[in-house]
């Protein structure tokens, strides 16, 4: 049986490694996240092809989501993490290569973009399940948001320094960065000392080729679950429809600083509106536990979505770079309290056996659906009605994330909380 190392986890060298890993991905991930559209917008000039790069960060969820937890919870999920990103080294490694050799085409960019998303939801699938073993249930809050807060420091300094970057380097050649934190992620999952599944589900590994029956039964267990849980059912609801509005953001971010802001395509102003959502990062994380212990998971997700809707539609409508940066700062606080506290709440009241299938299948609907339909109705609709348009159009979802929370029963499990005796 796999056990907890006791203590707090800066203490634990076990979760530093993990730390390091998931920090270490998340940079090289960063680097990509605002090198590859612009990669894409510099050859192609398109901002609807320019919106697939961010509609194929979150189809792959759509299409594997299920699986992937069902392999999480089946197999040993270090071996899925380790296998995951060493495959990711060489489709990310494709894309400068192609570049040197003069073989580049928006094609081969948008196929490797996909093709990486699809092998991070198998890791994905498996990191979910495999946090709560290492750490314990009890220390999963304080563990998402050790993660969560150095990652919103990268969130601030990296897109600012890729900014910056890009003014000398052409965006295929960032790319190496994030092919070699892929192999760094490998080595330092693998260094791990305590196992990331229990004893019962690596047996179960040798029967997992079973037949689709029994893949679709646990598919259906899992789904079961989450759609049962009130909490955990009204939660990935919200969090699909305030994907969508991120989504719409970040799919036209590229062409929307070029044409509507007019501060180009690189530069400090163009990273440093990127970077904003990570000094959002790290106040949510600050904030995360502090709140979770006064107002509770469910009253936290009611209090932050509306400053998230109210902060998106802000940042959407302005035409100043000035403005547009500060009312970032807010949207990314309440955008990610209410992730990290969805998050937080699945892998807390998921019962063990579950923890893959129920959280790859809430981040299915939540990211998966809402990110993909959210990045494709902003290319569509920019080509249509143009990108101010489209942009104010896809964010204003949020608006409707925030009457559903109000209406859902995330209001009654707030209530009960408050009204129980204390102890």
């Amino acid at each position: 049986m796999t056990t907890t190392a006791p203590g707090r986890l800066r203490a634990d060298p076990d979760f530093r490694r993990y730390w390091t890993a998931r920090l270490t991905s998340l940079t090289g991930s960063l680097v990509t996240a605002v090198a590859m559209p612009v990669l894409v917008y510099r050859i192609s000039g398109s901002p609807g092809l320019t919106a697939l790069t961010t509609t194929l960060e979150a189809l792959p969820y759509l299409l594997f989501g299920l699986f992937s937890g069902v392999v999480g919870d089946r197999l040993d999920r270090k071996r899925v993490m380790v296998g995951a990103d060493l495959a990711n080294v060489v489709v990310i490694g494709t894309v400068p290569l192609a570049w040197w050799l003069g073989h580049l085409t928006v094609a081969h960019v948008l196929v490797a973009g996909f093709v990486a998303q699809s092998l991070f939801t198998f890791f994905d699938g498996a990191n979910f399940g495999a946090l709560p073993v290492l750490v314990g249930r009890e220390r999963v809050g304080e563990a998402n948001a050790a993660i969560w807060g150095v990652g919103g420091l990268l969130d601030l300094c990296v897109p600012a320094a890729v900014g910056l970057a890009l003014a000398v380097l052409h965006p295929a050649d960032l790319l190496v960065l994030d092919a070699l934190t892929f192999l760094v992620s490998a080595l330092l999952v693998r260094s791990i000392g305590r196992a990331l599944s229990t004893a019962r589900e690596r047996a179960a590994s040798a029967g997992f080729a079973v037949g689709a029956r029994s893949v679709l039964a646990d598919i259906r267990d899992g789904q079961r679950f989450l759609w049962r849980h009130a909490g955990v059912r009204s939660n990935t609801v919200i969090g699909a429809l305030q994907s969508l509005a991120g989504a719409g953001f970040m799919a036209l971010a590229v062409p929307w600083c070029d044409r509507v802001l007019g501060v180009g395509t690189s530069g400090w102003r163009f990273g440093v509106v990127f970077s904003m959502w990570g000094v959002g990062g790290i106040l949510a994380a600050w904030l995360t536990p502090r709140l979770l212990r006064r107002v509770g998971t469910a009253r936290l997700t009611l209090l932050a979505i509306p400053v998230s809707a109210t902060a998106g539609l802000v940042v959407a409508t302005t035409t100043t770079w000035l403005v547009a940066v500060i009312a970032m700062v807010g949207w990314g606080v309440a955008y990610q309290l209410v992730v990290i506290n969805s998050l937080t709440y699945r892998q807390q009241v998921t019962p063990e056996h579950l923890l893959s299938r129920v959280n790859t299948a809430g981040r299915m609907l939540s990211w998966g659906i809402g990110w993909t339909v959210g990045a494709l109705a902003a290319g569509g609709l920019a080509n249509e009605w143009g990108v101010r348009r489209a942009m104010v159009s896809v964010v204003a979802v949020g608006v409707l994330a925030a009457a559903y929370a109000w209406l859902s029963p995330l209001r009654r499990i707030a209530h009960e909380r408050e009204a129980a005796p204390t102890t």
